[in-house]
């Protein structure tokens, strides 16, 4: 049994070692998305993710997929692919695109996590310097893919990702990551193995090393600046 959160309450989660084992990492349900939650969640390792029509329901999932600034490499054939494409890089130049883009349904799922709610949240935190997005641009320049994440302290937090492009996403992900890296950030919170970011240098931690290494990303001041354009 997970714990039932209110929303009219300031945001308490319950101590992640009462994270499920199956579904791995389900902690709680209830609760709401605002600037004040998601700050509270991502601190503790926590995030929202749920079907459509769910209730919201909070993760902790064990193992963590993370990327450091000591673990994160640009594998060759990215390079190859970064000097073949003919495609712009930009930060912070389309965020409210890139979420909407971001919460249209694939085409191997009928509907998105990422709803309303969600939206409003990150679109604040965007516009008060605390969540970003990066930009794809074909030479026509249209959006064709992207990213978008959190950032606290020298954490940031990969949200979602799309790609109207084959590799859009995924030259977003190889142009941002170094710059960032080289800004300061120590961590990248990926949630969950992916073979998409696996290549990337995607390292998997116990709960207790993930939380001790967040702990001090979180706490540590870091002014994240990162130019309109990367690339």
């Amino acid at each position: 049994m997970i714990d039932w959160l209110d929303e009219v309450l300031p945001p308490v989660f319950p101590a992640t070692s009462k994270a499920l084992n199956e579904p791995n990492g389900l902690l709680a349900a209830g609760g709401r998305v605002s600037p004040l939650w998601a700050d509270s969640a991502y601190r503790k390792g926590i995030f929202p993710w749920n079907d459509p029509g769910e209730a919201r329901l909070w993760w902790s999932p064990a193992p963590r997929a993370v990327i450091t600034a000591e673990s994160f490499r640009l594998p060759r054939t990215v390079r190859k692919l970064l000097r073949r494409e003919q495609l712009s890089i930009s930060c912070n130049l389309a965020f409210d695109s890139v979420i909407q883009a971001c919460a249209q349904p694939r085409d191997y799922e009928s509907g998105t996590w990422i709803c309303d709610e969600i939206i409003d949240c990150y679109g604040r935190l965007q516009r008060a310097g605390r969540a970003f997005s990066v930009e794809c641009w074909d030479t026509d320049g249209v959006l064709c893919g992207g990213f978008y994440g959190l950032t606290i302290g020298s954490a940031v937090f990969g949200e979602s990702m799309f790609s109207r492009r084959s590799n859009a996403s995924k030259l977003a992900f190889a142009t941002a990551a170094p710059i960032l890296f080289a800004a300061g950030v120590t961590l990248i919170d990926c949630q969950m193995k992916t073979e998409h970011l696996g290549q990337f240098g995607l390292i998997e931690l116990e709960r207790k090393a993930f939380e001790g290494i967040l702990q001090q990303a979180t706490t540590q001041p870091l002014q994240l600046i990162l130019p309109g354009w990367l690339a």
